[in-house]
């Protein structure tokens, strides 16, 4: 008699596919491929082929796969303790949250699930300050257009972009947009509402865009002169991505208040925000804000374990190094191939505007071994494990140029 463990093994990708596609919620489009299993920069899917991998689920595999330091910390956290509820303190997140703090600049933290819930709590200590403050409840928030925060209500009302907010209004009052990088146009929505400007320091979502060093001082010295919170968005961009351990560490401006995700924990599902002693201080109090998987000790032990290597190794000098290669090949295929009209973004946070369907080009790489991913309408976003050397930026050029001349 067949067990279902072999029937398991014998299931074919159409299989896996239809499963899915039966099963879960359709939010997703997703490409024809059942992905197993990961080594180092490169994923193998159910039917053995290789990948070289430059999305990095999303800018979140920042070590790459199978790190056998970081397993390990995770595998022995799950045979220790997992779960407790944030009613008692665990040791790995102590852990954690010490070297989170000392390598973010700031304060204090709040670890949450996700880069969402991270700009959920970011929103509602801007607000808290704000009423402490003033004791009125109408405050506003200052966002950018082209953005993108996340897709909870509180995260899509301060994402400019209509496609994504839309068919979900009405969302959160008192949210107006401003453009990215035009710091009039941040002034001229000011006034004695406003509580907070936010704004992702790098703009992934919205086609990789990085803040300007003016813009981003400006904002910094708007706030300060009308006691406004700079909130910063390092969801994506941050955790070594850009060269610097967080974006806003090249230009030099520290927020109030700044998310984190994605690569924080390296797969674990996790998320922070932190702020400086001031807004620590002066907004959210025991009642205010809560979560019950937030901060517990199977991701405590994974944070714990990815800034301890971060530091060791000193992963953002070596996505600097990385990252100058990296910028320097890509601009040589923008010069030469005439479907690249422009570079754009920091280290090794990537965008290459097309004038071709990215879509497409998207689908020729990964019949080249190659994954890649898109970001807005015209733009492949390369944003690789952090670990690559400069023969995988080689390897990569090869195989996303027969991609875009097929």
């Amino acid at each position: 008699m067949e067990t279902q463990d072999h029937k398991e093994k014998t299931m074919k990708t159409g299989d896996y596919i239809e499963a899915v596609e039966q099963n879960v919620l359709h939010t997703y489009n997703r490409y024809p491929i059942v992905l197993e299993k990961g080594q180092g920069v490169y994923l193998y899917d159910s039917e053995g082929n290789k990948y070289l991998d430059f999305a990095a689920g999303i800018a979140v595999q920042s070590l790459g796969y199978g790190n056998r330091e970081l397993n390990e910390a995770i595998k022995a956290q799950v045979d220790t303790l997992m779960h407790t509820s944030n009613l008692f303190y665990n040791e790995p997140i102590a852990r954690a949250a010490k070297r989170a703090v000392k390598a973010s600049g700031l304060a204090r933290v709040f670890f949450t699930n996700s880069g969402t819930e991270a700009i959920e709590g970011a929103i509602k200590a801007a607000r808290k300050y704000a009423y402490i403050r003033d004791g009125h409840t109408d405050h506003e928030i200052i966002a950018m257009e082209n953005s993108f925060h996340g897709r909870s209500l509180g995260a899509l009302s301060v994402t400019g972009n209509a496609h994504y907010r839309v068919p979900f209004e009405p969302l959160l009052p008192g949210i107006r947009f401003a453009v990215f990088n035009d710091l009039e146009s941040v002034k001229r929505l000011v006034n004695e509402k406003t509580c907070a400007i936010l704004m992702e320091t790098v703009q992934g979502e919205g086609g990789i865009y990085p803040a300007d060093p003016e813009f981003l001082k400006g904002v910094k010295a708007l706030c300060e002169e009308r006691d406004i919170l700079l909130i910063l968005d390092e969801i994506q961009c941050g955790m070594g991505r850009c060269g610097e351990m967080f974006a806003w560490q090249i230009y030099g401006v520290k927020p109030d208040i700044m998310t984190s995700a994605k690569a924080i924990g390296c797969g674990v599902p996790v998320g922070a925000f932190f702020l400086s002693e001031r807004v620590a201080e002066k907004s959210l109090v025991p009642g205010d804000h809560g979560t019950t998987y937030g901060g517990n000790p199977l991701v405590g032990a994974a944070v714990d374990k990815v800034f301890e290597i971060f530091e060791r190794e000193n992963i953002p000098a070596h996505v600097r190094e990385v990252g100058a290669y990296f910028t320097e090949r890509l601009e040589e295929l923008a010069a030469d191939c005439e479907a690249v009209t422009a570079r754009r973004g920091l280290g090794l946070m990537q965008g290459l505007e097309l004038t071709v369907p990215v879509g497409e080009v998207v689908r020729k790489a990964q019949q080249q071994g190659l994954i890649v991913i898109t970001a807005g309408n015209n733009v492949l976003r390369l944003v690789p494990p952090l670990i690559i050397e400069k023969e995988h930026v080689d390897e990569m050029m090869t195989k996303l140029k027969a991609a875009l001349n097929s």
